[in-house]
């Protein structure tokens, strides 16, 4: 069979080694511990806490509700007592976030509203429902809420509903570890999707570095006539949702656009997996399989803990470290963010803990651009790094926009490939968000204009 991918790309080592075939095991978090549910765990409106000082809470307890239409519900992973609303608490992207505090009382009593139900006779209304009511959001690190990804507009036509089994990142492997052990799970979120698109093809795209989840879900997904298997050729960015969509379709999603546009609805291998928990069995997203990794980690692995632990929590309970990390990255090395302490809580989107040895993290210091493309050779965007980079250094905004700056998606293709180590993902990624932020304020103040515009007319009247 064909592997597919699509144009440019880099292929780093990928370091699955370390971790791809140790199962998931089960990390609960200690007796009297204080778990931490930041407020911001996705993309959109804050949620807003529903909870007081003093409640005593069930896990899978909603603690949290959605704060606007883009945004999604939190839920308690333990049972235990709220003692703080509203804490500013570091979370793995190095922002601080309002957040509720609960002790864990050790019991883990469930909270008695989670249930089954039979999704083969619920509508589309009522799965969208049960999925926002469970907090699902994108798992694959954007964490933008699901039931508004999988209700696109009027009008559109989704033909294609793609599982994102790359996990193209290096050393990570809590997905294709999902894959071998909750395998059921997936293939039946799938079809829950598909019920809400039932002109739709699944298809389930695995690299080819993953033969033994490939022959897995091939097996599982013989008898299911709408759903295939797709492998793809071991390249970063695989994963990114327009070179998913090229690989797979063929099609090519435009700047600025979404991948409805072309048809295509993108989820991630655990997003699909909690679509199942949340409709099939009514629970919501309260745990997180994370992949601790590296030469510093005594025992690295793919653990499965409750979401609010802390990273510090999770390595004091498997054995900490065997030598100080030079550095600490919260998922993977291309594209996760550096945290220069473990005392970060753990969020929906939390996929791994990478810990490097000063070996590993060892990076030659930045010298002048030589000029020799590599950059522009393998950028998946097809943009020119070492352009936008001068224009960046002459502090010229307006032309990073102009030379299309703003489709960055900030994969790392082009620093991991530059002979002189440019920083050239990190200066695109920080002048994206001085623009985007201009552009949304330009926005906001034409819509302030407008308003007052309107309201001047209408009192002259």
């Amino acid at each position: 069979m064909e592997t597919l991918t699509f144009k440019r790309g880099v292929h780093p080592p990928d370091g699955k080694a370390l971790t791809k075939d140790i199962p998931i095991k089960v990390i609960l978090p200690k007796e009297n511990s204080e778990l931490f549910f930041p407020m911001s765990q996705h993309i959109g409106a804050p949620a807003q806490p529903i909870v007081q000082v003093g409640d005593h809470v069930k896990v899978g307890q909603k603690i949290a509700e959605a704060g606007g239409f883009v945004s999604s519900p939190i839920f308690a992973s333990i049972s235990g007592e709220v003692v703080e609303v509203g804490r500013p608490v570091l979370t793995p992207g190095g922002a601080m976030s309002p957040s509720i505090v609960i002790k864990n009382d050790g019991l883990m009593t469930e909270y008695e509203g989670m249930a089954q139900r039979d999704y083969t006779t619920m509508t589309n209304e009522e799965i969208l429902a049960a999925i926002k009511e469970g907090g699902v959001v994108g798992l694959g690190g954007a964490g933008f809420p699901t039931q508004v990804k999988l209700a696109p507009p009027p009008g559109t036509k989704i033909d294609h509903v793609l599982v994102n089994a790359a996990e193209c990142e290096p050393y990570l492997t809590c997905d294709y570890r999902l894959m071998l052990e909750e395998t059921d799970k997936l293939v039946k979120g799938l079809q829950i999707v598909l019920k809400l698109h039932p002109e739709a093809k699944g298809v389930i795209g695995i690299e080819d570095n993953k033969p033994e989840a490939i022959a897995k879900l091939k097996e599982a997904c013989k008898d299911i006539p709408n759903i295939e298997v797709a492998t793809l050729k071991a390249k970063f960015p695989q994963g990114s949702e327009k070179h998913l969509i090229k690989a797979i379709t063929g099609r090519e999603v435009l700047s600025g656009a979404l991948p409805a546009s072309a048809g295509c609805i993108v989820d991630n291998v655990d997003t699909i997996i909690s679509i199942y928990n949340a409709v099939a069995l009514g629970r919501p997203i309260m745990r997180r399989v994370v992949t601790v990794t590296g030469g510093a980690p005594a025992n690295p692995g793919n653990y499965q803990i409750r979401i609010g632990m802390t990273f510090k929590d999770l390595m004091e309970q498997i054995g900490g470290f065997k030598v100080a990390p030079a550095k600490m990255i919260a998922g993977g090395p291309m594209m996760g963010p550096t945290m220069y302490t473990t005392d970060v809580a753990t969020v929906k989107t939390s996929s791994a803990l990478l810990c490097l040895t000063p070996e590993e993290a060892y990076i030659p210091e930045e010298s002048n651009c030589i000029r020799c493309g590599k950059c522009v050779d393998h950028c998946p965007m097809g943009l020119m790094p070492l352009e936008l980079n001068a224009l960046i250094l002459r502090g010229d905004g307006e032309g990073f926009v102009k030379n299309h700056g703003l489709d960055c998606i900030e994969c790392g293709s082009c620093s991991y490939i530059c002979p002189a180590k440019r920083q050239l993902a990190q200066s695109i990624r920080a002048t994206k968000k001085i623009e985007a932020g201009k552009k949304a304020a330009a926005a906001a103040a034409a819509r302030a204009k407008a308003e007052a515009e309107k309201k001047a007319a209408e009192a002259a009247k």
